[in-house]
């Protein structure tokens, strides 16, 4: 029997656990990756610390939902695959594909579906098995480290402003400038728009700016608000709050012009704090946005493939999996830490 190394979560709170268990075996329409490297997303973090206010995974699971690796087996009448393809494993392990949600470009809405890293066990592990038409095809090029990124918070990002729907040279603020939020710099200028970035880090402000952004605000030294209003002219046309604070989102709001939009991207453990006076007098929206579809991932991907998006990338052993959550925890990450699998 063939065996692999995967970190478990054993229950809310405790570190993951590394254990030597068996390579799984593909069923019907699946297919085996051999993973190469995984990213490390919040949202595995909230699921450890327990933050979600929905059903718990069953507990062991392996998480992680962001990775990139090669068909290592085909399942029974798998036809769109073959081994040594190059694939990206997302959120999405499947989904049911009839419901009113997957047939209206709304797969991550689908109420059957089942979660990589969630309801089945995820990537940080050597192998991951997943649904043959959740398997992304990866585009030649970038390398598996620098693609793993995208299938998390590149595309929920690319996601969040293909959603917002701005205009070309449309002013669109980008609020924390972690791992979703350097990449939705990226996207925004990818896509013709203005940005103005918002952190708390003047570390963070000078990445922003590298990135491209036209300005940044330090939320810590300044009200962010009468700034981006000066500087936009009226307000920014979309604010994208890519951190769980609720503050960043109540000021995000704020910083709207009239018609504005504000796509939530983080996940706040508190009620949303909005003026339904703003709301309502100045015609303001609220969307929220999770990950994406496979469509999207397959766009967002194209643009790295292109060269107009390069996700900044730390990479760790799935050794240090600890140290890599813990340095997530406390906000000590620039760009997105990744995962090599050996």
């Amino acid at each position: 029997m063939k065996l692999m190394r995967a970190a478990f979560a054993e229950a809310i709170g405790e570190p993951l656990k590394l254990r030597e268990v068996p390579i799984p075996e593909p069923g019907p329409g699946e297919v085996l990756v051999r993973i190469a490297a995984s990213g490390v997303c919040h949202t595995d973090v909230s699921i450890l610390d327990g933050e979600w206010p929905m059903k718990k995974p069953r507990f062991p699971v392996v998480l992680g939902h962001e990775a990139t690796g090669y068909v290592a087996g085909l399942g029974e009448g798998v036809r769109t695959h073959k081994e040594g393809d190059r694939v990206g494993v997302f959120w999405l392990n499947s989904a049911c594909g009839t419901c009113e949600d997957c047939t209206t470009d709304h797969e991550p809405q689908c109420v059957r579906q089942v979660g990589t890293g969630y309801n089945v066990n995820g990537t940080y592990a050597d192998y991951c098995v997943v649904s043959e038409s959740f398997a992304v095809p990866l585009p030649d090029g970038p390398s598996l480290e620098e693609l793993a990124p995208i299938l998390c918070a590149g595309v929920t990002s690319y996601k969040a402003l293909k959603t917002l729907g701005a205009r070309p040279d449309s002013w669109v603020v980008v609020s924390g400038v972690g791992g979703a939020g350097h990449l939705a710099i990226q996207y925004a200028t990818a896509l013709g728009l203005k940005v103005a970035a918002i952190d708390v880090s003047a570390e963070k402000a000078a990445l922003a700016e590298s990135l491209g952004a036209s300005f940044t605000v330090n939320a810590e030294k300044e009200f962010p608000v009468n700034r981006i209003v000066h500087r936009t002219g009226g307000g920014a046309h979309g604010v994208v709050v890519t951190t769980g604070a609720a503050k960043a989102m109540e000021q995000g709001a704020r910083m709207l012009r009239r018609a504005g939009t504000l796509m939530v991207v983080g996940v706040a453990p508190e009620p949303l704090p909005l003026s339904v006076f703003d709301l309502v007098i100045k015609g303001l929206s609220v969307r929220g946005t999770l990950i994406g579809t496979r469509q999207d991932v397959r766009e967002a991907l194209a643009l790295v493939a292109a060269g107009k998006v390069r996700p900044l990338v730390e990479s760790r052993t799935l050794d240090d999996v600890n140290g890599a959550i813990t340095a997530l925890r406390q906000r000590q990450v620039q760009g997105r830490l990744v995962l090599r699998m050996t």
